[in-house]
């Protein structure tokens, strides 16, 4: 009687650890992988969010959310939503999705006397380099008097956007001179706000505003040489007058873009590692992002960079469908 009892138990015991077995931490695992954490650039996180809501009306059992990396290890997020090129040895371990380009852009205090005499006549790049690099190796018949008091500011951090903007010109981003800012490219903004001569460099969609469709009050995009030709013409000027007009040029091709700086937002997965429910949002991005991107200020990528076809077929190759 009390064997069959304890025989009982036993078995009991064991239906009840291979029940768990099945349904407690297998669940768990699905569970957690149907949340897809992106990080990366805090200026893509507007439109990433965007993505992300319209992705969800049509995979709403996907969970996708957008975490500030801080100092964690990148590679412990899902998905990396990053604004300057990767080594070599970690491009060969991830699968890149070039879905944006953004233009890099001079900026003041739009209560500046800079910006009152800048922005309706616009710098070239002699001034620029002046302000933003004190351009030793310039001819001097090439140095220009600037006719307006300005304190520049600078990232203090290695990053994406003051390394394309430093590198279009010919420069490393450790050349760019003025006041050191820590933090994110947001802490230019803040940091150009509180400053009445203030001048810095922007991705356009830090100056963008979209839900009121302007710029952000407060800041004033400085009009830029935009064919190369060393002057400002009246029809580059008019061309900074609305988000709109600038977007539609910085788009138009041929010489238009020759002076502005401009780098890509990529988004990427571990190629090894990454999941099911991480692909599917790239692929969606893939097919329905680009609609997107204007009304946040980013510009379209070129489509021999996209790699879009080349994501797609790694999906297909691996299985994702």
């Amino acid at each position: 009687m009390i064997s069959r009892l304890i025989r009982g138990m036993v078995v009991g015991l064991f239906l009840t650890v291979q029940t768990f077995a099945q349904t407690g931490p297998a669940a768990s695992a699905d569970e957690k992988h149907k949340i897809v954490v992106v990080t990366g650039a805090r200026f893509s996180y507007k439109l990433v969010q965007q993505w992300i809501d319209e992705f969800n009306k049509v995979y709403p059992d996907i969970q996708v959310i957008i975490e500030s990396r801080g100092s964690s290890d990148p590679s412990n997020y899902d998905i990396l939503a990053e604004v300057y090129e990767h080594d070599e040895a970690v491009k060969k371990e991830r699968q890149y999705l070039y879905i944006a380009r953004y233009a890099i852009l001079p900026v003041a205090t739009s209560s500046s006397d800079f910006a009152r005499t800048y922005a309706t006549k616009g710098i070239n790049d002699n001034v620029l380099k002046q302000i933003f690099f004190h351009n030793i190796f310039a001819d001097k018949d090439d140095v220009e008097k600037i006719k307006a008091p300005f304190t520049a500011y600078t990232r203090y951090q290695k990053a994406g956007a003051p390394k394309v903007f430093a590198q279009h010109y010919g420069f490393d981003q450790k050349d760019i001179v003025g006041k050191s800012i820590a933090g994110s490219d947001e802490h230019l903004v803040k940091a150009l706000l509180r400053d009445s001569s203030g001048i810095t460099y922007l991705p356009l969609p830090l100056v963008f505003d979209p839900e009121k469709g302007k710029q952000v009050e407060g800041l004033t995009v400085i009009p830029v040489d935009l064919d190369g030709n060393g002057k400002v013409k009246d029809d580059e000027v008019a061309a900074f007058a609305t988000p709109e007009a600038l977007l539609a040029r910085l788009e138009g091709g041929g010489k238009d873009k020759v002076n502005v700086p401009t780098g890509y937002l990529h988004l990427s997965v571990n190629k090894k590692t990454t999941s099911a429910e991480a692909v599917a949002f790239l692929k969606w991005v893939a097919e329905n992002g680009e609609s997107y991107l204007a009304a946040f200020g980013f510009l379209k990528p070129r489509p021999e960079e996209s790699g879009v076809q080349k994501f797609v077929e790694f999906a297909s190759r691996n299985g994702f469908q």
